[in-house]
């Protein structure tokens, strides 16, 4: 991009940083900064905080573990929420968090390009209506920006309905019919037990292997003895504890259709952020046979799909449980510190900082408590150098009569 100087309209300068992305890690940032005395500006592409929980979950979600290690920092579930709070529960603690801290994001916001500007110093973020200019930028877009649509040969030949778990919501929608769920992570396990539980009669596709665990173990979080082993033993011997109780507690899985990768789930997780199943319920529906284990897809057809054993079925509806990217690549440029796939290339846990006063949250692939530390060493970070900045920034704006209520100064270019 040019200089500063360009003639560009709507330039509006920012008072501290410009975060990108109104979810957990957004909010989070903006929390940790606010408590430092750092002010800042979230851009929001949606209407509403947290837009994947409000608009692209399906109704019967749970957090997966215990609300304590699902709290943003600083703020702490209600005490009357239970072990596992339900979606909406998790939404209306995002709501009162965003309100504790008097959040108010810049909404239907979308980031068409962020850049450095070396001529001037400054992140030049622009979205549909504005310019934005500041020291610095915080992508908190996190990993699960996008859905992941596969290219599967014959898809678009489907005579029947055809879905991304985005847009899932109930198994009302399909009751009596036979539906065909692509994947078996969390969600294609927990969308195969709703289509159950609604009387659909489901099929999932499982084309690689796949740790299973039991949510609980002993009355007590999976996650919480994990997090507990980890302190006393190599991560090794942890996994080989994991899977022991999970094989008595839950049988084996590969009798199943379920093979177990070699990785143990922890150390799988940590390398590759491939996070193991849960369980609340659904293998249990596998092994009645109620929900029907299918080796990988080969082709879609008009009615239904082809499989690599050579066998065919016909289906009435189809839903892709393939998770969900990154997006950062298509508006981030000019840097090479994200890896084709919009991840950070410097591993956790140093992947939060780049140069230039470009910071990033909620990319740790350890959930909300590796944005709870992201969020806390980057607002620490930036209050350091607010101090010595913050001088620059009111002189700016107060001497040309421009700052506005929330920090933000039209500039006249």
């Amino acid at each position: 991009m040019g200089s500063c100087k360009e003639e560009e309209p709507k330039w509006l300068w920012v008072n501290g940083p410009i975060i990108v992305g109104a979810g957990p890690s957004g909010l989070a940032v903006s929390a940790c900064l606010k408590e430092n005395g750092v002010p800042s500006l979230i851009l929001e592409r949606s209407d509403c905080i947290a837009s994947l929980w409000q608009q692209k979950t399906y109704d019967r979600l749970k957090l997966h573990l215990p609300k304590q290690f699902c709290q943003l920092p600083l703020f702490d579930f209600p005490e009357n929420f239970p072990k596992y709070p339900t979606k909406h529960q998790f939404i209306s603690y995002l709501e009162s968090y965003a309100k504790h801290f008097s959040i108010t994001p810049k909404f239907k916001q979308s980031v068409k390009v962020a850049e450095f500007d070396e001529v001037c110093g400054f992140w030049k973020v622009q979205t549909q209506d504005f310019q934005y200019l500041s020291k610095w930028l915080i992508v908190a877009t996190g990993e699960n920006a996008e859905a992941v649509i596969p290219e599967i040969p014959g898809i678009d030949k489907f005579k029947g309905r055809l879905m991304h778990t985005s847009v899932y919501k109930s198994g009302t929608e399909f009751i009596n019919q036979r539906v065909l769920v692509i994947g078996c992570g969390n969600s294609g396990m927990e969308v195969s037990l709703d289509l159950c539980r609604h009387n659909a009669i489901p099929h999932m596709v499982v084309r690689n292997s796949v740790h299973i665990l039991p949510r609980e173990m002993f009355g007590i979080s999976t996650f919480s003895i994990a997090m507990a082993l980890v302190k006393w033993m190599p991560l090794r011997i942890v996994d080989k504890v994991l899977l022991l109780v999970a094989n008595l507690t839950l049988g084996s899985t590969d009798k199943l259709g379920l093979r177990r990768p070699k990785t143990g789930p922890i150390e799988l997780k940590n390398a590759t952020g491939k996070t193991p199943v849960l369980d609340v319920g659904a293998l249990s529906q596998i092994k009645t046979g109620k929900i029907q284990i299918m080796p990988g897809v080969k082709e879609i057809t008009k009615i239904g799909a082809r499989f690599l054993d050579g066998k065919e079925g016909e289906f009435d509806s189809i839903i892709l449980a393939t998770g969900y990217k990154s997006n950062v690549p298509s508006w981030f440029k000019g840097s090479d510190f994200f890896t084709e796939q919009g991840m950070p290339k410097t591993p956790f846990p140093n992947g939060w900082k780049g140069e230039n006063g470009l910071y990033t949250v909620g990319f740790t692939r350890r959930g909300i408590l590796g944005t709870a530390n992201d969020a806390k060493n980057i607002a620490r970070d930036i209050s350091e150098q607010w101090r010595e900045f913050k001088g620059f920034c009111k002189n700016f704006c107060t001497t040309r009569n421009l700052s506005d209520s929330q920090g933000i100064c039209f500039l006249p270019f």
